[in-house]
């Protein structure tokens, strides 16, 4: 069972004072029995647990049986109409006042809660309500800026806080029931006065602004290639020609002889004429044999000069580098199908 439902009507919101709900186990405590002779002015018997609850019920219904909850200090005007002094004692004293929060017991439960409950007087809470509508309300409404929902958030915030305040009820341990006095009155003990403090300051919520609202972000379009701008994001050579520009192939193949890049050998060797090849000549000039090779169309050999005549426009098979072509010259070409064994045929004539 919820522990709300075990308080009594007296104590819900605005409801009027009645006397209070006391329930008691079959065995008293002693120190509830020495509470109760130490108070009563009467000499009364207390010998069983319902004379312990007669005289408990009794005592806490009297008129002046108001308990001293805590003292809470509030400023006496909003914060823009405050004193200003250079001595803070001065500006204590007439700038803030100390409040009295007093309660009345609603409920006593030493079986199953072990809990006293106590409810503010109407007292109490008027002063707590006119502190909120005249100075904390005030207080809060300069402190935040201004949008067209204020003022109606404003009054909903203090009504909730009329509510919530007349709905407060204290409810601690049974032993603060030794803090009563003669005629029911008393004040709690054991630092439980700063756990009321703080309870009842916690009903005061701050102002709330609404959040801001989301503002989509407009980005500037990206310029288009025709734009105009001092970026110059496209060159005019870009978008001259789709199709990159000549290279030398003989500047970019590399000095080894490989099966993948023989075909750009054999257009390379096509195109360079007499002039563009220069090799070293070991001999002196000779003549000029020639011999047939099936890959090529008027071969000529100078001391490892080789060429294809530039008006061949016949298809070229695989050509390797000059380099290799010296070393087929000097071994499957020289020896069998060039000649080299009648080199005396070609000795220059003096």
């Amino acid at each position: 069972m919820p522990a709300a439902l075990l308080l009594p009507a007296s104590a819900a919101a605005f409801a009027t004072r009645a006397p209070p709900n006391v329930v008691l186990n079959t065995k008293v405590e002693p120190w509830l029995t020495a509470t109760l002779k130490r108070t009563n002015r009467v000499k009364r018997p207390l010998n069983s647990a319902p004379q312990h609850q007669r005289c408990l019920t009794e005592t806490l219904s009297a008129s002046t049986a108001i308990w001293t909850l805590c003292s809470i200090m509030l400023p006496k005007a909003p914060e823009s109409e405050l004193r200003k002094d250079d001595n803070p004692l001065v500006e204590a004293l007439f700038n803030y006042q100390l409040i009295q929060m007093e309660a009345y017991v609603v409920h006593v439960d030493l079986v199953l809660q072990n809990e006293v409950a106590f409810k503010l007087t109407p007292e109490s809470i008027e002063s707590l309500v006119d502190y909120h509508k005249d100075i904390y309300s005030i207080d809060i409404a300069a402190n935040t800026w201004n949008w067209s929902e204020k003022d109606a958030q404003l009054k909903k915030l203090h009504e909730e806080f009329v509510q919530a305040i007349n709905k407060f009820v204290y409810r601690t341990n049974a032993l603060a029931l030794e803090g009563l006095e003669e005629d029911g009155a008393g004040e709690l003990l054991c630092g439980r006065s700063e756990d009321v403090k703080t309870a009842i300051m916690g009903l005061f919520l701050p102002l709330l602004p609404p959040p801001p609202r989301v503002v989509d972000v407009v980005r500037p379009a990206p310029l288009l290639p025709s734009s105009t701008g001092s970026g110059n994001w496209w060159s005019e050579s870009a978008l001259s020609s789709p199709h990159p520009a000549p290279v030398d192939t003989w500047r970019v193949v590399p000095s080894s002889p490989s099966a993948n890049s023989s075909d750009s050998h054999s257009s390379m060797w096509a195109t360079l004429g007499m002039n563009e090849v220069q090799l070293p000549s070991p001999t002196p000039s000779y003549s000029q044999p020639t011999f047939n090779q099936p890959a090529y169309t008027q071969s000529y050999c100078t001391s490892g000069q080789f060429y294809s005549a530039p008006l061949t426009m016949a298809p070229i098979p695989q050509l390797p580098l000059p380099s290799v072509l010296a070393q087929q010259c000097a071994s499957s070409v020289g020896f069998g199908g060039f000649g080299w064994d009648r080199y005396q045929e070609y000795t220059p004539i003096m």
